[in-house]
Formats: structure tokens, sequence, C-alpha cells
């Protein structure tokens, strides 16, 4: 595997911090041992966990108004996969990447050369036909796989098959479609025959997957659509799920719900009725904002995945959501931003892990509100910090991935390499 980072900056920074973590550690590990919870099956479980890296997150986002890019913005799917490398080899959490096409369209066999001489893989294919491309001939200004015109629906069927091929090139093995279908004006489009055409769309494509795929379907409350949304809640998209069949799956982006909503509720029902097919993970404070996961509501990200090891540890058969970040970084480096975020996802799943569910189910069983809470509470409080950093360290990453990246001159160098990119509109790379 190719490293992008120097091993003796990785190696220098690990040496200055190695010490002082190995004292943590066990000083946590003993901390644990009083609540009859071992440390080492933690860290086991911990650096077994990852989560894909989306290709359009290592470049610069943008709002409605304007887009600012920063220093060595990648020019093509090549640069984003050199960074994608980047963030795997500190971070050692982030071992595939997500792929958007037509943004990342390419070559399949170079791609997959690309990235395997990183050590990277691919997870699921993502297909757009929420923007138009310039080669198409029907516009998806009034929709795409729900449009009225049979010609535009068509065209975004073919496309997401365009996507399937490619990712059985690259060894993928999912299929997530999102639309931005809907209507800005009470009365533009009729909500039945809308949705009729979109099922009679997505079915279309997922007569086409491979025996071994899996299709995640993506609901929003809004955007770009502002008055209705053809898949608006978890609640149709479960309708979608069960439409399709077996190998379809409702997935669940963080930030397109309503502030408030009970989203851990949400993923315990799609749990329960084995329809839960993985996520997206960012934060917001008022609606879509697509910030950095656990920037906002760390505790929510933990209470999601308090129900996820919740039917981890239940047993639950065919229990296996993807993990996948999806952010615009607007103000921050891009690289800095995800490999926090791929932290703040593990130190959830750490988190959650130290739950002691059989105080919890006792408490829950006996109506103990507070106790129950406090249980919860008990695990989010602990300093799972030297686990995270330990994994890291065992897999050969940074104990310190950001100072290690900053000290690497990475940012600098490929901005020599790379040239500027132009300012321009809104919206995400």
């Amino acid at each position: 595997m190719e490293n992008v980072i120097a091993g003796e900056i990785l190696a220098a920074g690990n040496a200055a911090r190695e010490k002082t973590l190995r004292t943590d550690y066990a000083a946590l590990g003993e901390q644990l041992q009083r609540r009859a919870i071992d440390i080492d099956a933690i860290l086991k479980k911990v650096e077994a966990f990852a989560v894909a890296i989306p290709s359009w997150g290592v470049g610069t986002g943008g709002t409605r108004f304007a887009r600012f890019p920063g220093d060595g913005e990648p020019r093509d799917i090549f640069d984003k996969l050199e960074d994608c490398a980047v963030i795997q080899q500190l971070t050692r959490a982030t071992p595939s990447v997500s792929l958007h096409i037509p943004w990342d369209r390419a070559d399949p066999k170079r791609l997959k050369q690309a990235a395997s001489r990183y050590g990277l893989g691919f997870d699921a294919m993502n297909s757009n036909t929420f923007s138009d491309a310039g080669d198409q001939k029907h516009s998806y200004k009034f929709g795409s796989l729900s449009h009225a015109d049979a010609g535009t629906r068509r065209q975004a069927v073919e496309h997401n098959l365009e996507c399937i091929e490619i990712g059985k090139t690259l060894g993928s093995r999912a299929l997530t479609v999102w639309v931005g279908d809907g209507s800005n004006f009470p009365g533009q489009v009729n909500f039945a025959r809308a949705f009729e055409r979109y099922l009679d769309s997505v079915k279309a494509v997922y007569a086409a997957l491979p025996s071994d795929w899996r299709l995640f379907t993506e609901h929003k409350m809004y955007e770009p659509a502002f008055y209705s949304t053809v898949v608006q809640d978890w609640g149709t998209n479960y309708i979608i799920a069960k439409e399709l069949g077996e190998k379809a799956y409702c997935l669940v982006d963080l930030g397109h719900h309503a502030p408030n909503v009970n989203i851990e509720m949400i993923v315990s029902r799609l749990i329960q009725f084995g329809k839960l097919g993985g996520f997206h993970f960012n934060d917001s404070k008022y609606g879509d904002d697509d910030l950095d996961a656990g920037s906002i509501d760390p505790y929510r990200l933990f209470l999601v995945f308090n129900e996820l090891v919740d039917a981890e540890q239940s047993g639950k058969r065919d229990f296996d959501p993807a993990h996948m970040l999806d952010q615009s970084h607007n103000v921050t480096d891009p690289i800095e931003s995800l490999m926090l975020s791929a932290i703040e996802v593990q130190r959830a799943y750490a988190q959650a892990l130290l739950v002691d569910r059989k105080a919890l189910g006792a408490y829950q069983e006996n109506n103990d509100a507070l106790m129950a809470t406090q249980t919860l509470k008990a695990a989010y409080r602990t300093d799972v910090e030297p686990i995270l950093a330990m994994a890291r360290l065992n897999a050969g990453g940074a104990v310190d991935p950001i100072a290690t990246y900053r000290a690497s001159g990475y940012r600098r160098k490929v901005a020599t390499e790379r040239p500027a990119v132009a300012a321009g509109g809104g919206g995400i790379v």
C-alpha cells in the first residue's frame, strides 16, 4: 500500500505521544475493570469498526450563495482518492470510498487500480438525478424518477443502471438512490401519481440489482423542493423498501430530519422490522446543514449508536448497516473535518459499547426512568479517547491525526501541484 504521508513524520508524531497514551489506556482499563468491562474487548471492536468516506466530501462545499474553495482542491476523482488515502492512513477507520456518478465518472479499471494502490476499496455507489449533467437529453428541473415525462424517468433509470454497472467493476455491493423530486407550490404535482411513478421507476432499478447487492433509498424532509418531497420521511422510505423487496433498505441521513426529531427511535423501528440499511453521518443545527458529525449534538450520535449496539448484542439476524459520512465543509479543511468526524463516529460506538445493558434492562422493566437515563449517561461521560488512539496506533495510524497531518505539510504540497479552483456559486462538490 502506498502511503501519502511520509512514514518518518507519522513515526515521529507517534513516538512523542505513545508513552502518555499507554499510561492513559492503562488508567482507563483500571476504571472500566471496576465496572466489569474488559477494555481490550472494547478495543478489538473499535479496531474492526469502519466508516466510508464520500468522494465529494474532500472538496470544499458551499452555501446557496457562494463557494470558497481552499488550497489544493481535488481536481478529479483521482485527486479525491489521494485525499481519502490520507484520511485512512492517519485514522485507520476509513478503508472505503463512496463514489458519486457522474461527478466521479472515469475508467472503472483505472479507478480500481488507483484505489488499490492506496489500499482503499469502494463502498455504495451514489447516483445523481438531482442535477443536470452536460450530456443528458432531459432536464431534472421538475423531477427525475417521478417526473411526469416518461422519457425523463427512463433517463433517470438508465443512469442508475449505469451506476450499478460501474460498481460491479469496482467491487461495490450497494446503490444509494436519493432524488430531489418534489414541488414548491400547492397543486404543482399530484402527490399520489408522483409517488406511483417513483415506485415504478425504482422497481426497474431494483430489478437490475445483482443478487449480492443492496439498494438504499434515502429520505429527506425538504430541499431542493420546499413544499413537498416525494421521499420525505422514514415512513415513506419504509413503504418503498417493503414494496421493492428483501434487497431494499432505508438509509438514514442524520441531517435529513426536522430539528428535535427522535432519530434514534426511527433507527430502532427500522431495525425492528429489518429495513435499516445504513447511515449518512453528519450533524445539523437548523436544517440539513451537513455539519461535521458530532459537532452539534454528540449525545444524539451516541443515542443512535446505543440502538445499534443494542441490536448488535441482541443477535439481530442480517443486521449489517452501512456507515458513511456525508458532509459539506465550507470553512474548514475537508480532510481535517472528515478525520475528526470518523473519530467522533468511532467514539459514539465505543461509548455505546460501555452501556451496562443488564442494568439498563432492569431499570426499564421497573420503570426507573432516572436510573435508566443515568446508566446511559455513565457510558456517554466516559472518556474513551485512549481506546480510539490505541486502535489507531495498533493499526499503524496516528495517535493524533490532526497534529500529524498538519506537521506533514500535505495541504501545502498539493496546493503547489493542483491548479487553483475558481470560486463559484453554491452547492456541494
